[in-house]
């Protein structure tokens, strides 16, 4: 299935698997790229040797296209660009979007730039810095999350600018593909679907509290790290929303993670103070419990001190197919349903 989204990344189908923390590790990634879509390796909760092992085992992997996601804020950010140089990753994406020199670098030598965004302001604003493609994700997403639904949010972006156009936010399957494309995007992201697959690392009795939920199993909240943030409903996100800012606990967390990533005491006052410019400083001590709330769930497994990220979708699966049978199955899907729709035989 041809797009502007395979055009430009050098991928077979318009499929791409998000670059969830803890999640989308070397393993997802090249399962993804053999299916031949594009999969994302998740570097904010990596230290950048890490990183780097996990590019070098996704390139002994596989020789198909794959990207990184990049945290523009990051203390160490230009270094981590170097890497994605040197490596000749295909695609650099970006939870934050990057100043425009970062993209003017990544571009010069070659890197595909998408940065996802949540509101057609803001696709603007790095469609004029040079940004190849973005990603729009609507509330239904898990994770960061915003307040628009994706049936009106993907529109309004695409009315803004012209260049490649991924929709995510309430998708999982091939009437999800056909109906991005037919709103006009080049494709679609998915999180949630691709953690509940056979090669996602997430533990399987995580992965069975995922499948449990129906379409009331998760909530919005602004108690892990002060910003919205999408989760599986748990007995800890019900005592965090009913409880008061965990301070203490979010400075210890930050003791934690950084113990883990390396990061030094300079260096995450100086990420504290970058988002400083967008938060509280309320809400920059909550975001410590972010890291290490997510770990404890997505990667140890302890969903009673973890906290689980998810969209939406969750509550219609049922599922743990391989990845290359979901992207496989969803683009057979798509292709039937819109033949159909265009009248045509289908194969």
């Amino acid at each position: 299935m041809k797009t502007a989204l395979t055009s430009l990344v050098g991928i077979e189908h318009p499929v791409v698997q998000t670059g969830m923390g803890w999640v989308a590790g070397p393993r997802l990634v090249t399962a993804t790229a053999e299916a031949g879509g594009l999969g994302i390796l998740a570097s904010a909760t990596m230290t950048f040797d890490e990183l780097a092992a996990a590019v070098k085992e996704v390139r002994g992997r596989t020789d198909r296209p794959f990207g990184v996601n990049l945290r523009a804020d990051a203390h160490d950010a230009e270094r981590r660009i170097d890497l994605l140089i040197s490596e000749e990753v295909r695609v650099a994406s970006f939870a934050l979007a990057p100043r425009p020199e970062m993209i003017a670098r990544l571009k010069e030598h070659g890197i595909v730039v998408i940065p996802s965004i949540g509101a057609a302001k803001h696709a603007a604003k790095v469609a004029s810095w040079g940004a190849d493609a973005v990603i729009v994700q609507g509330g239904e997403g898990g994770g960061h999350t915003g307040g628009v639904a994706t049936t009106l949010l993907l529109p309004s972006v695409l009315d803004a600018v012209d260049i490649p156009v991924i929709a995510a936010g309430g998708f999982f399957d091939g009437r999800g593909l056909a109906a991005a494309l037919a709103y006009g995007a080049a494709g679609v992201a998915m999180g949630t679907r691709f953690l509940l697959t056979q090669e996602s690392t997430v533990p399987d009795a995580v992965k069975q509290e995922y499948l449990r939920r129906d379409l009331t199993g998760t909530v919005v909240t602004r108690k892990v790290d002060g910003m919205p943030h999408r989760v599986l409903r748990t007995e800890l996100v019900d005592a965090l929303e009913s409880s008061r800012t965990g301070t203490l606990r979010a400075v210890r967390n930050a003791i934690r993670f950084r113990k883990l990533t390396g990061v030094s005491w300079p260096a995450l006052v100086r990420e504290g103070i970058a988002l400083r410019r967008e938060r509280t400083w309320s809400q920059v001590i909550m975001a410590a419990n972010t890291p290490m709330l997510l770990r404890a769930g997505l990667v140890d497994g302890d969903t009673r001190a973890g906290v689980l990220a998810s969209g939406q979708v969750a509550g219609l699966l049922d599922d743990l197919p391989t990845v290359a049978a979901l992207v496989g199955g969803i683009v057979a899907d798509a292709e039937r349903i819109l033949a159909r729709l265009a009248g045509k035989p289908c194969g």
